[in-house]
């Protein structure tokens, strides 16, 4: 099945499937098995200690593909800087960057000129025009039902995404949610060009940095599994529902601010959990798609798996 949409030529990919930046577990081997897979696999720079691991990453992910991949830029991550890292990625010619988390404004204007195509996450109608008028090549549009960092309007994807798609002209990818054939169709028919996702990949062969035991939490998760917490202080986020975010919402119903539940939801709770498996110490991102991921495959089988489903759909509606 071909799927040729302004996304796959933008980017160069066969299909337009996107993988997300995937703080502390998208890195090349993830990265490099999603590309060889022909969709966008990315690394995520913003999780590495520093421009000289980053640079490590792009290089060894050159090593393993030779199609398109990307780096995320986190750039609300931990206030840390990040110019640094953005130079890295020109330097290595990295053909794609992507930036959530905060304004991209500057990573764009940094990138320019560079022959760099750049991809903005976005959970709001305004914020999808903002990265168009700065100059994005296309913007990816978050759900309510994504895992990790949300837009705080709780807007779903099935109504968000054609919102943004009637109000800017460059590409929209569609995220949160997906994670088969159907969310493909589906986003398509939306007027999306492409998909983005996260949960699904951390469940797959390749994200290798992911505890076996916070895989099997999202294949074994049900409709109830997940749990949005920070809403307090203005960041709300997408987890696996355990005694951990449940205490994390005890605290933040008592409004006492971001000090009262730093150590709940530092990076190293969520390393606890995703890297050591410590599934009640700690915290895992997870969308409510979960419910819908029943294996672990591998990168390859997963996307054919997409494509085949889609293709399956297609023909029934004889496209």
């Amino acid at each position: 099945m071909k799927i040729n949409t302004r996304i796959t030529t933008l980017l160069n990919i066969k299909y337009p499937i996107i993988q997300g930046g995937l703080a502390y577990l998208a890195y090349s081997d993830l990265a490099a098995a999603v590309s060889n897979a022909g969709g966008l696999g990315q690394i995520t720079a913003m999780s590495l200690p520093g421009p000289d691991e980053l640079r490590k990453e792009i290089k060894r992910v050159k090593s393993l593909t030779t199609k398109p991949y990307g780096v995320n830029f986190a750039i609300g991550q931990h206030g840390r800087p990040f110019v640094e890292m953005v130079h890295v990625a020109i330097e290595e010619k990295v053909p794609v960057i992507s930036v959530t988390g905060g304004n991209p404004k500057a990573v764009i204007e940094i990138t320019k000129g560079h022959n760099i195509k750049t991809l903005v996450l976005v959970a709001a109608k305004r914020q999808a025009k903002k990265a168009e008028e700065l100059g994005a090549d296309a913007v990816m549009v978050v759900g309510q039902e994504g895992g990790g960092h949300l837009g705080r309007n709780d807007l779903g994807t099935f109504v968000l995404t054609p919102e943004v798609v009637d109000h800017v002209s460059i590409p929209v990818i569609a995220s949160g949610g997906i994670v088969d054939g159907r969310g493909l169709m589906a986003a398509l028919s939306l007027g999306a060009e492409g998909i983005e996702m996260g949960t699904r990949f951390i469940a797959t062969k390749e994200c290798i940095a992911a505890h076996t035991d916070y895989k099997q939490a999202i294949v074994d998760a049900d409709e109830n599994s997940t749990i949005v917490i920070k809403r307090s202080i203005g960041a709300p986020a997408r987890a696996l529902r355990n005694s951990w975010t449940e205490d994390i919402l005890a605290i933040e119903k008592l409004e006492q601010g971001y000090e009262s539940i730093k150590e709940y939801i530092s990076g190293d709770a969520n390393k606890r959990y995703i890297y050591d498996g410590n599934l009640n110490n700690g915290f895992g991102w997870a969308g409510q798609s979960s419910v819908r991921i029943h294996d672990i495959p591998t990168v390859d089988e997963l996307i054919r798996s997409i494509v085949s489903e889609a293709d399956s759909i297609r023909n029934a509606w004889k496209f």
